[in-house]
């Protein structure tokens, strides 16, 4: 047997060498035979007392193999071969991968907390194929965690040139093993970082859309279709959900886990502040109950949805003149184009209405949308009274009361009076009165009667308590509530005939307003504080809302040839200065029913935070109107869309 710098050769053993540059290196074989006795020679190298016989060690390789394999293998000779060329990487033994399966194994949990990697579920390690022979130039032995190749394995191998020795017939039991080792388990190994397949996480995705009428809480809502496209809207501001997910966190754009948690969870999508389980078990009676911190009425609560604390509120009035016909869009009444956001309540008063409430209010909830319910509703004779509110807001009312009062000598004949409808908003307590008062060029005083005795006899509030009693007054029901609005036919005309009116208006329209105005019955009234005590009107830019001839812009034609007036209007009062600021106020004259014009009025009005110690309305609305209005919006659309078709195919022509 030849030695290598002094160092023993043996086959089927592990050779340690140690190389110029002082690095140790072991190769050991699977089947190692007995047990050999480590002796220290004068350089260091270990040596094994008996070696195993290349025979066994080809036999028991042999065993492992598959049967076509066995077929082409020559058992009976061995002859050494010269090494082959280097290649890139050497092959790995038995032992080797399996130290080093166990090794990843062991490690595995390290490398599921590196966000760049992926994991498996079952934990199966993926190895590519190790085809590489026996590097030149001895037999390096290699650390556990890594695999380097000898800077010089160009070079041959004196043991190589050594025909027949034991030595080199190990290394090729060795590398038939460690060859067909791999193939034998199923596995490959690459030398690169283990990879684990992807697993699901244990709870499903929140969900990417929400469930809210805008994406920002306005004091008013946006005129637009009912309908938008909030799954692409959400995809634009909030981006889409990562679907790489590692193992231990869910990476998102909008969603943040805690190690996976489902205790700890915040969603970016929601508006709503998330809440602590602590803080929901601390059960404090002292809040959130009569107090104003964390009251649902409460300054919190009033500012996440008014930010400056105004709201919007749409106020008209109409007399249908008991006309049955009812007009077949409502959209220039209810949505006047100039503003350009809709209104947060909307409350519509009607004197000589139509014979069928219910289809009227059918038609309001149809033209103002999903985005509104009926609060309330209700009505004295030929008087009604609609208050509708955005569907978010319905928390935050009190319970809704009304009260009536008959201006006419005989109560049975409701044909003219006032109707009463009042509740609390946060802490702001409001009054609407519509009213029908006696008509009559000369009848002023009459009128005035009807006013005094509607502030007298309403009685309200009656269960919901007052906002301020120590400014309220036993005569005046209008003081005892923060705003008040009070609008309908009013009966007041311009002292002035009929010519003279005529040619103010067709001389100058625009400036022939406020000259008619002069004539005013009302603003006269007003002006010396005998009807209307501490209300005030906005400026009236409109024409005359009275007489017209039904379907027609001209007024009045017939023998009676009654003068213009402006007998529907809008004022209001407040008890702090400057909570109401009046917006528009102006006709509709697209509306020809009747021979009255609606009129209407927007404002801005300032809402203080409450208490919760007023009885709630708990979020009640007239779910069966809600249903019919919406029902009738889709079959209307559909109309709409199989009208259009029509047109088109039937604008299409052939010529001959």
């Amino acid at each position: 047997m030849s030695s290598l710098n002094g160092f023993s050769q043996h086959s089927g053993t592990c050779i340690t060498q140690r190389a110029e540059g002082g690095a140790v290196q072991d190769l050991q074989a699977k089947k190692a035979g007995k047990a050999a006795k480590k002796e220290a020679s004068n350089n260091g190298a270990l040596t094994f007392e008996s070696p195993p016989r290349v025979d066994a060690l080809l036999n028991e390789t042999l065993k492992l193999l598959p049967d076509e394999l066995k077929a082409n293998v020559k058992i009976k000779s061995i002859t050494p071969r010269p090494p082959r060329k280097p290649r890139l990487e050497r092959a790995a033994s038995l032992d080797e991968k399996n130290w080093k399966r166990w090794r990843r194994f062991r490690t595995s949990q390290e490398s599921l907390t590196d966000p760049n990697e992926t994991s498996s579920s079952n934990g199966s390690l993926q190895e590519a194929a190790l085809t590489s022979p026996i590097r030149g130039r001895g037999t390096t032995c290699c650390e556990p965690s890594s695999l380097h190749s000898s800077p010089d394995a160009s070079e041959e191998s004196p043991v190589g040139k050594s025909k027949g020795s034991t030595s080199d017939l190990g290394k090729r039991a060795s590398e038939i093993s460690s060859a067909f080792g791999g193939l034998l388990r199923g596995k490959a190994f690459a030398g690169s970082k283990p990879r684990l397949s992807q697993i699901m996480p244990a709870r499903p995705l929140p969900p990417m859309e929400l469930n809210v009428a805008s994406h920002t809480l306005r004091t008013a809502n946006k005129i637009d279709p009912d309908l938008m496209d909030y799954r692409h809207y959400s995809q634009n501001k909030f981006g889409r959900v990562s679907n790489s997910l590692s193992d231990t966190r869910l990476h998102g754009n909008g969603i943040v886990y805690d190690n996976c948690s489902t205790d700890s969870m915040k969603s970016t999508f929601s508006l709503l502040t998330p809440i602590r389980s602590k803080d929901v078990r601390s059960r404090s009676y002292l809040e959130g109950s009569l107090l104003a911190s964390g009251a649902l009425l409460g300054a919190e609560e009033l500012s996440r949805y008014f930010p400056d604390r105004n709201i919007g509120i749409f106020v008209a009035t109409w007399n249908m003149q008991g006309q049955k016909e009812l007009p077949e869009n409502l959209d220039d009444f209810l949505l006047p184009t100039d503003p350009d956001y809709a209104q947060d309540m909307y409350v519509i008063g009607v004197q000589e209405g139509c014979p069928d409430r219910r289809e009227w209010e059918i038609r309001l909830q149809e033209t103002l949308g999903p985005h509104y319910v009926m609060l309330y509703s209700a009505a004295h004779g030929v008087l009604y009274m609609s208050v509708f509110i955005r569907r978010d807001l319905i928390w935050f009312c009190s319970e809704v009361e009304y009260a009536t009062v008959t201006t006419r000598i005989v109560s049975q004949i409701k044909t003219k009076g006032a109707l009463g409808i009042c509740f609390t908003f946060f802490g702001t307590s409001f009054l609407f009165i519509t009213s029908h008062f006696t008509s009559g060029d000369s009848k002023v005083n009459e009128r005035k009667l009807d006013y005094n005795k509607t502030i007298q006899a309403l009685t309200l509030p009656k269960v919901v308590p007052d906002t301020n009693p120590y400014r309220s007054s036993s005569g005046d029901v209008t003081t005892r509530f923060d705003e008040v609005f009070w609008f309908g036919d009013f009966n007041f005309r311009l002292n002035k005939d009929r010519e003279t009116v005529d040619s103010i208006l067709n001389q100058n329209p625009e400036t022939g307003v406020s000259k008619l105005l002069a004539y005013d019955q009302l603003t006269s009234e007003m002006g010396r504080g005998s009807i209307f005590k501490g209300f005030q009107e906005a400026d009236i830019h409109f024409r005359p809302s009275y007489k017209f001839d039904i379907g027609k812009d001209s007024y009045d034609t017939t023998s009676k040839q009654r003068t213009p007036s402006y007998t529907d209007r809008v004022v209001f009062r407040s008890r702090y200065r400057d909570d109401i600021q009046a917006v528009k106020y102006s006709s509709c004259p697209v509306i020809k029913t009747s021979d009255h014009r609606p009129v209407f009025a927007l404002f801005r009005v300032k809402v203080r935070p409450g208490r919760d110690n007023i009885p709630l309305a708990a979020g009640q609305f007239d779910r069966e109107l809600y249903l019919i209005g919406i029902k009738r919006r889709i079959t209307r659309e559909l109309q709409n869309r199989r009208q259009q078709k029509d047109q088109k195919s039937s604008s299409i022509c052939s010529i001959s």
